[in-house]
């Protein structure tokens, strides 16, 4: 062990003795230092083993605080999905549900969008007005081609953090992640193509593959490992399979992190099968331990991945700003976004790369991701607190969402309509799956702070659940 581990260890067993309680604040990084005798960097990389442990949390310019050890529910099974190519069909739904979302009415518990009012984003609003007092004829133009070099540039700094060696003229600017994805099935499938995909999987990107007319093939997939590889491969000796198109970093809805060695296969698979990998990014910088997992697209040696992203999660949705690296698809991509929307405006482009380059988007990914994973802890003591005793749930190392598995028998769309009298709304699990599978799961999101409206709509979420298995039995 080196010193900070062999520290780290001291004070794991420490806190698990008492010495330190639950709720304590532990001394500070300099204080620790002169009281143990040991360098700050010592006692800093001790705390950050103590916080991937969870045995920690941070505040923001407070300290470090002992946290209390949280008993998880059981996870949801691996998701048998319908083992057949199906057409998707539930637009209106998931309209009924973004309309809802932006609703002031409602309480949208299952909404997709990052907490926008950390402090630390307001650089960004000040970036954006600096910009503009320029009045320089980039802030009004339209940034055509492959988007500002600027915030290429910037992007693929933010990629080397997850293993990712790709020149700035393979970036391709987008509006949003949606519109990366869209444009990438565009340019690797034709119209009644099968893509497969990890299921339960994200509504808007399963839209993006309606809109090209393709047939989805739902895989098999776990809460904690991901997408089943022998049943992808069965799939694959079955249907002529085109494309891939997974979330392997901080899965919405799972949560999951693909394990490295699953990687590694998949991109074997590929290989032997060839099919093209689309790579959803959209939260892999949000996951809560340092070093982020490793992209897809990093172990790509044959360029067969294209790695899609936006700021939509971590920032803001209303920048619409996103990303693709397509690798050797480039040229195709470019002319399909040019066809598309020309180019993507450039005022956002400007002040979000001067965000980056000047420190503040590591700041804030720091600050937010000590605040979901604080905030998940506390959802996941009221979804225990208030759901059915037979409640499953994932337990998520990034992002901000929650997949709960309520017990047979309660339609998770039908307690929408429960809820819609007390302006609660969640996120059906039927809206997850191509063919309406998962009516007894729904999503919920952990993005906001959890105050004490969030915690009575949970409360009632629980009663209104409850009622409904009552009704079933």
């Amino acid at each position: 062990m080196t010193l900070y581990q062999q520290f780290a260890e001291e004070l794991k067993q420490q806190i698990q003795q008492g010495y330190y309680p639950v709720g304590q604040k532990l001394p500070s990084i300099r204080a620790m230092s002169q009281l143990r005798g040991v360098s700050i960097s010592t006692v800093q990389e001790s705390y950050r083993l103590l916080e991937d442990a969870e045995l920690v949390y941070s505040k923001h310019k407070s300290g470090y605080y002992v946290k209390s050890p949280l008993k998880t529910a059981p996870l949801p099974e691996l998701s048998q999905p319908e083992q057949r190519p199906v057409l998707i069909d539930n637009w209106q739904e998931v309209l009924a549900l973004t309309m809802t979302e932006s609703s002031q009415r409602f309480l949208a518990l299952g909404r997709g969008s990052p907490d926008t009012s950390f402090s630390t984003l307001k650089p960004l609003q000040r970036l954006m007005n600096e910009n503009i007092k320029q009045q320089s004829k980039q802030v009004f133009s339209c940034a055509k081609g492959n988007g500002l070099l600027k915030l290429r540039e910037q992007i693929v700094r933010l990629m080397q953090h997850s293993g990712c060696q790709v020149h700035p003229d393979n970036i391709q600017i987008t509006a949003g992640c949606q519109e990366a994805l869209s444009l990438s099935l565009k340019a690797l499938t034709q119209p009644g193509d099968i893509v497969a995909i990890d299921s339960p999987s994200f509504y808007g990107s399963m839209q993006a593959i309606q809109s090209n007319q393709l047939k989805v093939l739902e895989i098999p997939t776990h809460p904690q490992n991901g997408i089943s590889l022998p049943a992808l491969e069965l799939a694959l000796e079955q249907w002529p399979i085109k494309v891939l198109q997974l979330i392997p970093s901080s899965n919405n809805p799972l949560g999951y992190i693909m394990p490295e060695k699953n990687k590694l296969k998949l991109l074997a698979l590929a290989e032997k099968y060839d099919f093209a990998i689309i790579e959803d990014d959209i939260l892999g910088d949000t996951v809560y331990h340092y070093p982020r997992p490793r992209s897809l697209k990093s172990y790509d040696s044959q360029q067969r991945v294209l790695f899609c992203s936006s700021f939509s999660k971590t920032i803001a949705p209303g920048l619409r700003l996103g990303w693709v690296a397509p690798g050797r698809y480039s040229t195709m991509l470019t002319h399909l976004k040019f066809v598309s929307s020309l180019g993507s405006a450039s005022l956002p482009q400007l002040a979000v790369a001067d965000f980056i380059e000047q420190g503040y988007y590591d700041k804030h990914l720091r600050l937010s991701k000590q605040h979901y994973q604080a905030r998940r802890d506390i959802m996941l003591h009221w979804v225990q607190r208030y759901l059915p005793e037979q409640t499953k749930v994932s337990f998520p190392q990034g992002g901000y969402f929650l997949w709960l598995a309520l017990p047979e028998g309660i339609d998770s769309f039908q307690l929408n309509q429960h809820l819609r009298p007390y302006h609660i709304g969640i996120a059906a699990g039927s809206l997850f799956s191509a063919s309406g599978k998962y009516r007894n799961c729904l999503r919920l999101s952990y993005a906001n702070s959890p105050t004490e409206a969030v915690e009575q709509a949970i409360k009632i979420l629980g009663q209104q659940a409850q009622l409904l298995l009552r009704q079933s039995d």
